[in-house]
């Protein structure tokens, strides 16, 4: 059986979170820490990513979301609604849906680039769903512990503090000191400086563009890590006060480098209580 052409824009609708309905075959699973961290991304960035529902409210992607939801106690959460596919087709996205998404790769350079941008905005690294050794290996960190990212509860610090409960890093040398031209890539940062040059705008806008493109430099921030170990103890200093290593969590913090919050933790802390209290 043929499924129907979707006709014009699927519209969102809010739909009430008891009323959703499970796939009772969905092979996907979702940890308890994992549902934690996505209720972590609703409370800070929204409800982005509307739950896609068939015409009886059968869940076809989203499980995690509204197990997110029932959570954080969401009484409705937004859906969209595919009507028009057939059941085998149902059943064939959502598979799909959780593989195609597996099959994608990353640019370790760019990413840890950008990681090391959402330190600098106090952006609780723990919401960008990476663990504690994925953060430390992508930031050319020894250690890195897990408590920064609201992986546990315990004694989480009061509402609107900083919370510092790294272990301080151990950088140990492990070759050759690397080369300035190695610790960073400009290529794109040149070619935007190129074309801000030969724009015809005012001398003040380009100026200032120009200072704005500097942020395409990507940082290499495992080679980064080993010129620190073979750095004098004067760049070692600046390398820190400039964010590139963070040493002191204190210092960062003081820096405006590091801004971890304790909302995964609290999150945490609800679930287990509730559980603990019968209500799971």
């Amino acid at each position: 059986m043929a499924s129907k052409k979707p006709t014009g824009t699927q519209q969102v609708e809010q739909v009430p979170t008891s009323d959703l309905i499970p796939y009772a075959r969905n092979a996907r699973t979702h940890s308890d820490a994992q549902v934690a961290q996505i209720a972590g991304s609703i409370q800070e960035f929204g409800f982005c990513n509307p739950v896609l529902i068939d015409g009886q409210n059968g869940i076809i992607a989203g499980h995690g979301r509204v197990r997110a939801a029932d959570l954080l106690k969401l009484q409705t959460v937004p859906c969209i609604r595919l009507d028009h596919l057939t059941d085998a087709q149902k059943r064939a996205y959502i598979l799909a849906d959780n593989r195609i998404a597996l099959s994608s790769g990353w640019d370790e350079a760019m990413l840890a680039n950008e990681l090391q941008d959402l330190h600098a905005d106090e952006i609780d690294l723990g919401l960008t769903g990476f663990d504690a050794d994925e953060l430390s290996k992508l930031l050319g960190l020894e250690e890195l512990d897990g408590e920064a990212i609201g992986s546990e509860g315990g004694n989480e610090p009061e509402a609107g503090q900083y919370t510092n409960k790294i272990e301080a890093p151990i950088y140990e040398p492990k070759g050759e000191k690397p080369p300035i031209a190695d610790l960073f890539d400009k290529n794109k940062t040149n070619e935007l400086c190129d074309e801000i040059r030969k724009a015809d705008i005012p001398d003040d806008v380009k100026q200032f563009l120009t200072i704005a493109a500097q942020r395409h430099t990507v940082f290499n921030f495992r080679n980064i890590a080993e010129f620190y170990c073979h750095a004098t103890a004067q760049v070692q200093h600046l390398m820190e006060r400039s964010g590139l290593i963070i040493i002191d969590m204190d210092k960062a913090i003081q820096n405006g480098f590091v801004h971890l919050s304790e909302r995964l933790g609290a999150i945490a802390d609800i679930e287990l209580s509730e559980r603990e209290n019968g209500d799971a």
